[in-house]
């Protein structure tokens, strides 16, 4: 497989010399002086249309981003991908998640599994001990379609006061807890765990990896995964069952019909009109050629309002890396600092910063057609940021009245705002992830970060017990 640095590659060089001759232009000027602009830098995938036309960039920078690909070895890449090839070197391991959302008899079987959960009605509340990804994901799910007929509570934190609210008026007898834990071993996890067990709650079930662990902990409802899923992938698999039980069958159902759908897209489409591919694209020419090393999620959906947090962990725990996958240091930036909040609540929170601080941060507005007041506000804010304001009828702005906008951004709408639409969006920017950790030459599938601090905590553990 292809490890060249993109250093050297020439592509690489000529970016940088491409990059030089935007530092004059302006999307004000841009905008105003091609009116195709707006048609023309548009791209469609299954249920969505992404707009770039606010993106510094244009035809030329595309084809040179497309030309790193190909020196990169993107196609090759992604064939791996989809082929189970054991990309996850540093673990050598496959990636699964892929295959997971194509595996129709295992997912049947979760279905099944959770339909008799809920209609034997002899369970109340589920509560899903998990962290990281065994948490968030399927927190998502349940707040976004969680349709009421389970009491579905989430445990994160190894704070006891997450665990009291959770279980807060609970009865044992008639409560499910959902440990969710790749290797049956997190330690925030498995405390919660222990700690209700002592209090006499009985009903475990088990998704994990590990089931040996799950069994030596006295669980006997297990529902595996495999080790090639990792945490912030594996919200399709058994790791997001609270999700499912939290939404129905039938939802859980359309939201990984909607990642099949992207999964197609990405894998056929080419380069130029390939979504996924061109976010992940542009957010390479933004952080390595422009210089904008923080990027907002703003999602216009209430349903959506704990995506930004689910990207969070997606592109930071994967691309947050600064060793290729030949061992050397990158010596360039991988993956910015992402943040965002729903929509309409940022603008009256962090958004002035975007507006009129001096750090420009590139964006992703999602327009996830819930309301006609709410696409109206997402838009506008795109062009504020893009255009800015710098003067009116002919006068000058006083200086805190001035935008100096040509700050970034993209629009991504949606058809709606279901399961499948949510599904969509996940694995969109799964393959956005993958993009950019192919054209950094960097894995996105390993997590060593993570590990050392666990570690540490451990061993401050041991030394005080």
């Amino acid at each position: 497989m292809n490890t060249r640095s993109p250093l050297d590659c020439p592509s690489w060089k000529k970016l940088e010399a491409h990059a030089a001759s935007w530092r004059g232009a302006t999307l004000a000027e841009l905008q105003a002086g091609d009116a195709s602009r707006a048609r023309q830098m548009v791209a469609e995938a299954p249920g969505l249309r992404l707009d770039y036309s606010r993106q510094l960039a244009g035809g030329l920078t595309l084809r040179l981003l497309a030309q790193l690909a190909a020196e990169r070895g993107f196609e090759e890449w992604r064939a791996a991908l989809f082929a189970g090839e054991k990309i996850n070197d540093t673990e050598k391991r496959a990636v699964g998640h892929i295959a997971v959302r194509a595996d129709e008899a295992g997912f049947s079987r979760l279905k099944d599994f959770s339909e008799k959960i809920r209609a034997q009605g002899l369970v109340k509340r589920i509560v899903n001990l998990g962290t990281g990804g065994s948490d968030l994901g399927p927190r998502l799910l349940a707040d976004a379609f969680g349709d009421g007929a389970l009491d579905v509570r989430f445990v994160a934190n190894a704070d006891p006061v997450e665990l009291e609210r959770a279980t807060a008026g609970a009865r044992p007898e008639t409560t499910l807890v959902v440990v969710t834990s790749k290797s049956f071993a997190t330690q925030e996890t498995m405390a919660n765990a222990a700690a209700l067990k002592e209090r006499g709650y009985a009903n475990f079930i088990a998704a994990t990896a590990n089931a040996r662990e799950a069994r030596r902990f006295g669980v006997s409802e297990i529902l595996e995964f495999p080790d090639t899923v990792g945490g912030r992938y594996s919200v399709w698999s058994a790791a997001g069952f609270a999700g499912l039980l939290a939404i129905g069958g039938d939802a859980f159902s359309e939201f990984v019909a909607g990642g099949r759908e992207i999964d197609g897209h990405f894998r056929s489409a080419p380069l130029e009109g390939n979504v996924p591919a061109l976010m992940g694209m542009l957010g390479v020419w933004n952080v390595n050629f422009l210089g904008l090393h923080a990027h907002a999620v703003l999602p216009y959906a209430h349903r959506l309002r704990l995506l930004p947090a689910y990207l969070q962990q997606l592109e930071m725990e994967s691309n947050g890396k600064g060793v290729d996958r030949a061992g050397r240091a990158v010596g360039y930036a991988t993956a910015p600092v992402l943040f965002g909040a729903e929509g309409t609540n940022a603008q009256h929170s962090f958004m002035q910063q975007l507006h009129q601080g001096p750090l420009a941060v590139s964006a992703d507005f999602i327009d996830a057609a819930a309301g006609e007041l709410l696409s109206a506000h997402a838009r506008a804010q795109a062009d504020a940021l893009a255009y800015g304001t710098q003067a009116g009828g002919g006068t000058a702005l006083l200086p805190h009245l001035r935008h100096p906008g040509n700050r970034p951004s993209s629009i991504l709408g949606l058809r709606g705002c279901g399961p499948r639409d949510l599904g969509r969006l996940v694995a969109l920017y799964e393959h956005k992830v993958f993009t950019q950790g192919v054209l950094w030459n960097i894995n996105s599938f390993d997590q060593w970060g993570v590990e050392l601090g666990k570690q540490l905590a451990q061993a401050i553990l041991t030394r005080s017990s």
